[in-house]
């Protein structure tokens, strides 16, 4: 027979329960599908178990790890480089659409249109070094911050998600950035905020070749893309850089859709998620008709069709970001 003491030794140890992996989510139908679909295929007797090296997880970047409003963090990279850059290019306050980015002018950017985004982002990415360019990234994380929080864009990632991979990780998967914004820009930082290395991030990419600079080898930069990593272009990707079909799938938007309908129609056990951006609160709300970039409208409409978990973030969410009291 126990003694006093023993049962009560014993009973405080059953009392004390496993601490909560997602504690950043309140309780309901989400966060539940996120632990049972974790469960499930990591229980090693189960029937939907998914052996270790199959366990690949791919997530979108902006809109679903950080924010991309008033505009994608490395669209604000963009327009600060372009200013930088300026005294060098004397002809760009004559030129659309650098002379709308020198001025401040939103209409004039806008109408530019994506032609006009490309001549941007080729301006600020390319015709150099990638040393060179990882440096520049690395000076405007350093001193940028967004004009809502006033905080450097790298503490704006979403803590939720930050939990989910977290605990992917803590149960043997290895979780991926497939995005539209350039892998270069991404890598620079992504190990130091999400954990994922850079080897482990896909993105917009531009052409690059070897080349000896001062005698010395180095890759440059070219103004040519040779993937743009948005939409159908995304599961390509996946498949011809990691080469295995992911058995879990997140975004926020009708750019994801493709990844999210390539994985979750896999043979065998797979988990799709949305973040629905419906919190103007503490970060923003939007789908159909949103100010900047991450349209939802196809995506609600698949949700449905094909199970994926939509994400409220207003209610799903306990907090939006790790410095919320």
């Amino acid at each position: 027979m126990l003694s006093l003491s023993a049962m009560l030794v014993l009973m405080a140890a059953l009392s004390v329960s496993e601490p909560d992996p997602l504690p950043s989510w309140n309780d309901g139908p989400a966060k539940k599908a996120i632990l049972d679909f974790v469960r499930r295929v990591t229980e090693t007797d189960g029937k939907d178990f998914v052996s270790p090296g199959e366990r690949i997880a791919v997530f979108d970047n902006d809109g679903t790890l950080w924010p991309e409003n008033p505009v994608p963090f490395e669209l604000a990279f963009v327009l600060d480089r372009v200013k930088v850059l300026a005294p060098q290019h004397p002809e760009w306050k004559e030129k659309q659409p650098f002379k709308a980015v020198l001025e401040g002018d939103h209409a004039a950017l806008l109408a530019s249109g994506k032609q006009g985004l490309i001549e941007l982002i080729k301006a600020s990415h390319t015709g150099m070094t990638t040393e060179e360019f990882d440096a520049a990234v690395r000076v405007w994380l350093q001193s940028a911050k967004h004009p809502r929080w006033n905080r450097p864009y790298t503490d704006l990632t979403f803590q939720p998600m930050q939990e989910v991979l977290r605990l992917l990780r803590a149960h043997g998967f290895k979780t991926y950035i497939v995005s539209g914004g350039t892998a270069e820009f991404m890598r620079v930082w992504s190990e130091e905020v999400y954990g994922i290395p850079p080897e482990q991030v896909i993105g917009t990419l531009f052409k690059t070749k070897f080349d000896l600079k001062d005698g010395q080898p180095s890759l440059m930069r070219l103004p040519e893309v040779v993937l743009f990593d948005d939409k159908e272009a995304k599961p390509v990707a996946v498949h011809q850089i990691i080469g295995r079909r992911p058995i879990a799938a997140v975004g926020n938007s009708d750019g994801d859709v493709a990844m999210l309908q390539w994985t979750t129609t896999r043979k065998g056990p797979s988990f799709g998620l949305i973040v629905h951006h419906t919190d103007a609160e503490r970060e923003y709300a939007y789908d159909r008709s949103p100010k900047s970039s991450g349209k939802l409208d196809l995506g609600i409409a698949e949700a449905r069709r094909f199970g994926w978990i939509m994400v409220d973030m207003k209610t799903d969410w306990k907090r939006v970001f790790a410095f919320e009291d």
